[in-house]
């Protein structure tokens, strides 16, 4: 019997209603199929009403604001609701304007104190907050499923991801140096140092609710800045246990704060003048609109938007390792990362590799999240599943060949979920929508070309930056490709390049608006700002008054 039970009844007591005991036991709708033997923990416990007598209210998520988890007192919400079996989790509240500007007020007030508190104790709480999300990553990545959909282990992926951040910014006191030249000019000294810039903010996608927050605001506390975090509205639960675990490391009240809502609470962190810089990763259009509107305020902003990533597969490319690392790259999480490789070009004949591709495809087990040994689980909403089908039947109408549709795929147990199985279209070529536009599913498109030049043609021309790889057995391939794809991220036999903390996750072109990137020293320096003192130390009064401009040349 699939059992649940919540180990952190203190955060989700206040999180959810009486009817929602967080350590209430109840059974899920994976025990429908007699496939799983696991105990999962959530945030709050929901009774199918289908399994009901009677239909429950579902709990309000919480706000943050200035260390409390309050209520909201919104009058419009919006359901949060499981993808593989469409029952409603919780309800999300759409902020209003007041708590807003209290939860701003709350972050502007908690600056001054936090700003003059020293690194080395900033660093202290970072260090015990990290330690306290690998004491709570299985309830963390089981929120991620049951809000998200995706593999337990791939929500375990998720949550270790964003936790490396947080070890990276427990280094902060050395990524935070300045620079010192003594004597520039006789007795004058110059040094440059690194200052937070006062209340900031972040604004997250649904397709990573543990490691997007965590690459926005422990880098930026630990620099020094207050925070607004706006989680998805379609799975802000692990974003509330990631704030309680900070709130228990030691964070003070106001220092991060939590809203929640759409398109208005968007609007309002970007034209608040206390709001110094804002984090966004999501869509091009959500990214585009952030980024003028922000912007044009004054405020710095960094956005990762979409992607179309590519893998050039070599003739001399090894067979076996290759042909998994494409499967694994296009269809894990259901293809719903922004590093996913969507697109395969393959230098010479693809018929064999299709054929691999597809008999490796169809193995691959179809099933909610929850479930043991499942691969792929479902795309986040009936909106998103209907899109990905309609630009897969776009690529067919345009002329590509339907390889394997998994479209019409059926789950057993989970008939009501958003289920896509790995689509495979071939002859795709550039002009078709299926191309064009980002799919974000389980979609794999195949395409020629004739050399490694005309490989890297094709890569270039998109419209957009964010990763790619090769597959080859070539040195000289490999230079050549990293050295002129036009491509922020490249792999070498390594399908998703996604970069540890100590670098920064570097999409170009359109996959990126901004200067300054996520986390590592890009991303230090995003939320710092940089002061040059000039110092002279003299023990008279010289030579008295000058009006000549000051030199480093010596009189």
């Amino acid at each position: 019997m699939l059992r649940l039970a919540c180990r952190n009844a203190r955060l989700w007591n206040r999180v959810g209603s009486s009817a929602y005991e967080a350590a209430q036991r109840i059974v899920c709708p994976g025990e429908r199929t007699g496939k799983s033997d696991i105990i999962l923990y959530r945030p709050y416990s929901v009774e199918s009403a289908a399994k009901s007598s009677h239909a429950e209210i579902p709990p309000s998520v919480k706000l943050l604001i200035g260390g409390q988890f309050l209520d909201s007192r919104a009058n419009d919400f919006i359901d949060v609701i499981n993808p593989a079996t469409q029952d409603v989790l919780c309800k999300v509240p759409l902020t209003t304007v007041e708590e807003f500007e209290a939860a701003v007020a709350a972050a502007k007030q908690a600056y001054p104190k936090w700003r003059d508190t020293p690194i080395t104790a900033r660093q202290r709480i970072m260090l015990k907050f990290q330690e306290l999300i690998r004491r709570d990553k299985e309830k963390l990545a089981q929120n991620v499923t049951m809000e998200q959909g995706k593999t337990l282990p791939d929500a375990h992926g998720d949550v270790f991801r964003g936790l490396e951040v947080v070890e990276h910014c427990c280094n902060m006191s050395t990524l935070q140096m300045g620079e010192f030249v003594e004597n520039v000019s006789t007795g004058i000294d110059t040094y440059s140092i690194r200052q937070p810039l006062g209340v900031c903010a972040g604004i997250c996608p649904f397709n990573f609710p543990a490691m997007i927050p965590l690459w926005m605001f422990p880098v930026a506390v630990t620099c020094g800045n207050t925070f607004i975090l706006k989680p998805s509205e379609k799975d802000p639960g692990a974003s509330i246990l990631l704030a309680e675990l900070a709130a228990e490391a030691g964070l003070p009240p106001g220092v991060l704060n939590i809203v929640h809502g759409t398109h208005d609470i968007v609007n309002h962190i970007c034209d608040h003048p206390d709001i110094k810089a804002i984090s966004f990763v999501g869509s091009d259009v959500a990214g585009l609109h952030i980024y003028s509107r922000a912007a044009s305020k004054g405020k710095r902003v960094q956005c990762n938007m979409g992607a179309k990533n590519h893998a050039v597969v070599m003739p001399d490319a090894e067979i076996d390792m290759t042909a998994n690392a494409l499967v694994g790259a296009a269809f894990g999480a259901a293809g719903q990362r922004c590093m996913a490789i969507s697109t395969a070009v393959f230098v010479g004949d693809t018929k064999a590799w299709e054929d691999r591709l597809v008999e490796r495809a169809q193995k691959l087990k179809v099933s909610a999240g929850i479930e043991p040994l499942a691969d792929i689980g479902p795309v986040i909403s009936k909106q998103a599943k209907d899109r990905i089908c309609n630009l897969v039947q776009s690529g067919v109408e345009s002329g590509a060949r339907l390889v394997l549709d998994g479209r019409n795929i059926q789950v057993p147990g989970y008939s009501s979920g958003n289920f896509i199985g790995p689509t495979i279209l071939a002859d795709v070529t550039p002009d078709m929508e299926c191309y064009k536009q980002e799919i974000f599913g389980p979609v794999l498109l195949c395409m020629k070309a004739n050399s490694l030049s005309e490989a890297i043609e094709v890569v270039n021309k998109n419209r957009y930056g964010n990763g790619t790889a090769i597959f080859t057995t070539s040195g000289v391939a490999a230079r050549l490709f990293q050295h002129e794809v036009d491509v922020g991220q490249v792999g070498i036999n390594v399908p998703i390049p996604v970069p540890l903390p100590f670098f920064s996750f570097t999409g170009w072109k359109g996959s990126f608006a901004g200067d300054m990137n996520f986390y590592g020293k890009a991303g230090v320096h995003f939320f710092t700002q940089i002061k040059t003192v000039t110092a002279q130390w003299k023990d008279s009064a010289g030579q008295g008054v000058t009006t000549v401009m000051p030199t480093s040349q010596k009189a």
